[in-house]
């Protein structure tokens, strides 16, 4: 089993006012391949063992245990401070079990408490943050084609602007995913965004070596998707989890079994002290 000394952590170009955020590499904890050596996901085939010990390691860079989710490629928002915390069964969708207590089915959360951490599991899918631009509410979200097709961004938003009606200016950052030139798909993906985004210039190119798939810039979808919502400050991180030279990132489309990157984000207890 090989182990890792320090965690490599990707974070936004510019630090947000009362919000903190950053992206999980591979790099920083214990496991085999395929899953060497940071890997976050339950669920993937990895030692349940070696997951708990690696969410050991990110607890210790975290203010709080992260509220999890367990993903299915929706679009489903869950309230975080609904409950009285990730770990309980009482948290909001969760349900608990013989083996333990499994995280609420859902693609985002939000939050107003500072202190809360929400996290979001990726590898290839985008992970997005989103905030208004006084640091009073934050959302995550999984965005993958199809939960992005489906409306996740729409949905956490406007979750958002619920819990946080005062908010006027809002901000978000685009992380690690798959990029346009690895991600080709078929006509199936193209047709989900067919009135919303499909159309646009670059993003979907046809592949010029197979007749019938496309080049697909999940990025540039998911930016245009926020402009239309009224996000006037869009940070794309530009990282691409399937050709990064370096290697930092799991990427399900490269690897098939692998493991799991995760975005972390949360509202500062005390602003003042960043």
């Amino acid at each position: 089993m090989s182990s890792g000394q320090t965690l490599a952590l990707i974070h936004p170009q510019s630090p947000w006012p009362g919000v903190q955020f950053f992206c999980t590499t591979r790099a920083g904890g214990v496991g085999r391949v395929p899953f060497a050596t940071f890997n976050l996901g339950m669920g993937v085939g990895d030692n349940v063992a070696t997951v708990a010990e690696n969410r050991r390691r990110l607890r210790q860079v975290v203010p709080a245990e992260p509220y999890w989710l367990r993903q299915v490629h929706g679009w489903r928002v869950m309230d975080a401070d609904a409950g009285v915390g990730p770990q309980s069964a009482t948290a909001p969708g969760a349900v608990s079990t013989q083996q333990g207590v499994v995280p609420p089915e859902a693609d985002a959360a939000i939050t107003t408490q500072p202190g809360r951490v929400l996290a979001i599991l990726t590898a290839d899918c985008l992970p997005v943050v989103l905030a208004d631009t006084e640091g009073r509410v934050l959302g995550v979200a999984h965005a993958g084609w199809r939960g992005l097709a489906g409306g996740v961004l729409e949905a956490t938003l406007q979750a958002m602007r619920e819990r946080c009606p005062e908010a006027r200016a809002w901000r978000a950052w685009i992380g690690p995913g798959i990029g346009a030139s690895a991600f080709q798909v078929g006509d199936d993906v193209r047709e989900a965004f067919a009135g919303v985004g499909a159309e646009l210039p670059g993003m979907f190119t046809a592949d010029t070596q197979v007749t019938g798939k496309w080049r697909a810039d999940l990025a540039g979808l998911a930016r245009w998707r926020l402009v239309r919502l009224g996000v006037e400050n869009i940070e794309i991180c530009g990282l691409c989890t399937a050709t990064d030279a370096a290697g930092r990132f799991y990427s399900y489309r490269r690897d098939g079994q692998t493991g799991r990157m995760a975005t972390l984000a949360w509202i500062q207890a005390d602003p003042q002290s960043s």
